[in-house]
């Protein structure tokens, strides 16, 4: 008797013990989660005011980056932890309807490794509570500054409005490379002041100088804008070089301060440094004082050419892209009102791989399909074809058509058809698209066979490309098709 009573009290402190741990944590969780959720807006606050600023301080716009990055890591951490709550606990409530027994297995297999995770989580709340807490604090000057710089946008906007509008994530980059074109040297030499533009494809390269040329300080501070597009300059001929130039821009004022030209470069390929020179002694002989050169390339070879420091280009960090998605594809609704479609779009987002065209394609289409039933086939389709594509090819199909290499994205409602990206390419805005839609090939029921070309995406904002894929639509062969057997006058031969 007395075995079995300190046995019952032995299971009764147990308990006690776990439940007073676990109501420390939900006490404490919810607790830091509430106050980040609150430094949050205020960091809200202040990138959204940045962003619709004329900013030119280099220094205000470096501080003002790395709280934008510290906004976006802290809800990164924010999201994983509500929307993996609210994961475990409808898989607890679906356990706890199918068997008691089941849940006091999984209990004891995983009790300590969820208390471990939630330790976890719970440290990484508070130690983006407090970085956030202390840049905030570090800005109080700066927030008061930035009321003194001029505003861009003149009227209220919704955020994913901005979003789809505005190069997401680029405005320190932007104001560098305006600082750059805006500055002069009073007594300098004629020469021509280059800056070298560098990063992988897609990144956003001739976005950002599109964005550049677009702004009212550099039009009116350049008597034209000449570009150059897409020439591999090896074995150019110089004297013709002229031609190649379109004028994208021609400022016919008085202000044209001694017609000043900016001349952009978009390189494909190498460029050798004997091509290079006599590019720019010509250059040097037919412009005017005060000119300058922006060159762009994926290569880093260019940035020895540059009279400059060189601006380098990244992908959006992981916790970014989730931002910039997530914003994409709720649009005006709340995620914390919809947590089960939140936890799908973050898992979507990650299979993305920071694409930009994948992101616009995805995210558009989910905000036009608000079901939940829907997302999840799109979900269960996206990691049946990513893990399938990988596994055969050894690479994720949007790393392949980045490399010009065929993908193969598979068809969701038609599983029988493969869908085949050979390559993709640009067009400009005065160009005609394909009226037949990628999203409709690979996510609706769009009857074509064989090879065409279908529009990827549409870009809203300058230089307002178009992103049309060569693709084909391929019968899969079934594994139960019989091979015929040869026949000779009738007769089987095997």
């Amino acid at each position: 008797m007395n075995i079995l009573l300190a046995a019952v009290l032995g299971e009764l402190t147990t308990r006690s013990i776990n439940f007073l741990i676990e109501n420390s944590f939900k006490t404490t969780a919810p607790g830091v989660e509430d106050r980040l959720r609150r430094i949050l807006l205020r960091a809200q606050v202040i990138v959204d005011e940045a962003m619709g600023r004329q900013i030119t301080d280099r220094g205000v716009l470096q501080q003002l980056d790395m709280l934008r990055d510290a906004m976006h890591h802290s809800y990164y951490i924010l999201d994983t932890f509500r929307y993996q709550s609210n994961s475990e606990e409808e898989t607890k409530g679906q356990v706890l309807s199918k068997s008691l027994y089941l849940l006091k297995v999984i209990n004891s297999l995983q009790g300590l490794c969820s208390s471990s995770r939630s330790s976890q989580i719970s440290e990484q709340l508070q130690k983006s509570l407090d970085d956030l807490s202390s840049m905030i604090n570090d800005m109080e000057e700066i927030v008061v500054f930035l009321m003194s710089y001029p505003r861009i946008y003149r009227q209220p906007y919704s955020m994913h409005l901005l979003v789809e509008n505005c190069m997401f994530g680029r405005q320190m980059e932007t104001e560098l490379v305006i600082s750059f074109l805006l500055h002069t040297q009073p007594h300098a030499p004629k020469e021509l002041e280059v800056l070298p533009i560098v990063g992988p494809g897609k990144v956003g390269k001739t976005t950002l100088v599109a964005h550049v040329c677009e702004d009212a300080r550099v039009r009116d501070h350049f008597s034209e804008i000449l570009f150059l597009h897409g020439h591999d300059l090896t074995g150019v001929d110089l004297a013709a070089l002229k031609e190649g130039y379109v004028t994208e821009h021609r400022n016919h004022g008085s202000n044209s301060n001694g017609r000043r030209l900016l001349i952009v470069v978009e390189l494909v390929g190498t460029l050798t440094e004997d091509v290079w020179n006599r590019l720019y002694s010509a250059s040097i002989q037919h412009v005017p004082s005060g000119s300058k050169i922006i060159v762009t390339s994926r290569s880093d070879e260019i940035i020895k050419f540059g009279t400059t420091r060189p601006l380098s280009l990244k992908y959006l960090s992981h916790e970014a892209f989730w931002y910039f998605f997530k914003m994409l594809t709720f649009g005006s609704m709340d995620p914390e009102m919809h947590p089960r479609l939140a936890r799908m779009a973050m898992e979507i987002a990650g299979m993305m791989n920071g694409c930009f065209i994948g992101a616009h394609v995805v995210g558009c289409l989910l905000r036009g399909n608000i079901d939940f039933h829907f997302w999840c086939k799109v979900l269960a389709f996206l990691r049946g074809n990513i893990k399938k594509h990988v596994s055969k090819f050894g690479l994720h199909p949007l790393d392949l058509i980045n490399e010009k290499k065929p993908a193969h994205l598979g068809r969701m409602f038609i599983p029988s058809e493969d869908f085949v990206v050979h390559h993709e390419y640009q067009r400009s805005s005065q160009e005609d698209v394909p009226k037949i839609r990628m999203q409709d090939v690979i996510y609706g029921g769009v009857k074509a066979h064989g090879k065409f070309e279908a529009l990827a995406w549409r870009s809203q904002i300058p230089p307002y490309h178009s992103y049309v894929t060569v693709c084909e639509i391929r019968r899969l062969k079934t594994a139960g098709t019989k091979r015929k057997r040869p026949m000779k006058n009738g007769v089987t031969l095997y």
